[in-house]
């Protein structure tokens, strides 16, 4: 009989396999990565070691995990255990990173796209590029209609029955008073827009932060209740040899 409870023996293997074969997909993922950052090194593109790190540390654990359980080694079980408190600490510290800076990017956000604005739309290019923007992702101005001054352009002109980029019905504003251009425009601002798209990537890289924090933890209960198992089997069969001899 082994030391260790079998169905929490083959559930713990069970999710050091999921977790291994998630390693071999972050790898193969961190390859394909490398080389467009290679490509792209001479344009000033990030490092990619952390991606590294990140990747096979989950392979690492994982298979270290899948030793500890089919040996019932205490020492290899603290030390997957150890890991796993490293892993949930730097975890919840990059999930509190990331709420800080969605948080503190959101307070500055009018404001910061109200200076970028200006500079912006003083550019030709700028306006044209702001022109194309809008009719395909159905906005109007960066911070407001009136970047457009007086002269509101085609392209922010709504109708109730359209559909936006994503679906959903379009929601349409009366034009600024005294404006020439459309009727009705849009309601979205096209900084309102990028401030969700970015919202919503910050939104997945918390969850994707403390679900891997929440997994840490229950590796860990899971692997201190191996631990006590291993021990108290160990335990018991040193009690049981003190008996024969005596």
């Amino acid at each position: 009989m082994g030391k260790i409870n079998g169905c929490l023996k083959c559930l713990f293997i069970f999710f050091n396999v999921l977790f291994g074969i998630i390693g071999c997909v972050l790898i193969y993922g961190t390859i394909k990565v490398t080389a467009y950052s290679l490509q792209m090194s001479a344009f000033g593109a990030p490092s990619v070691a952390w991606l590294w790190v990140f990747a096979i540390g989950v392979l690492g654990i994982s298979s270290l995990g899948i030793y500890a359980a089919c040996s019932e080694k205490a020492l290899a079980l603290k030390i997957f255990a150890g890991f796993m408190v490293a892993g949930m600490v730097i975890m919840m510290i990059f999930g509190i990173i990331i709420v800080v800076f969605r948080n503190q990017l959101r307070d500055s956000f009018d404001q910061a796209s109200a200076e970028l604005a200006k500079p912006f739309m003083a550019s030709q290019e700028g306006r044209e590029a702001l022109n194309q923007l809008q009719g395909s992702l159905h906005c109007c101005g960066v911070v407001s209609p009136k970047d457009w001054t007086d002269d509101i352009p085609s392209s922010c002109s709504c109708s109730r029955y359209g559909t936006g980029p994503y679906g959903g019905r379009d929601s349409c504003v009366a034009k600024p008073s005294g404006a020439s251009g459309p009727d009705q425009i849009y309601e979205q601002t096209c900084g309102d827009f990028f401030f969700s798209i970015i919202n919503m990537a910050c939104n997945v890289t918390m969850g994707f932060f403390f679900g891997f924090a929440v997994t840490a933890l229950l590796g860990l209960l899971v692997s201190l209740l191996m631990i006590h198992q291993v021990k108290r089997h160990d335990s018991a069969d040193g009690a049981s040899y003190s008996m024969k001899s005596y």
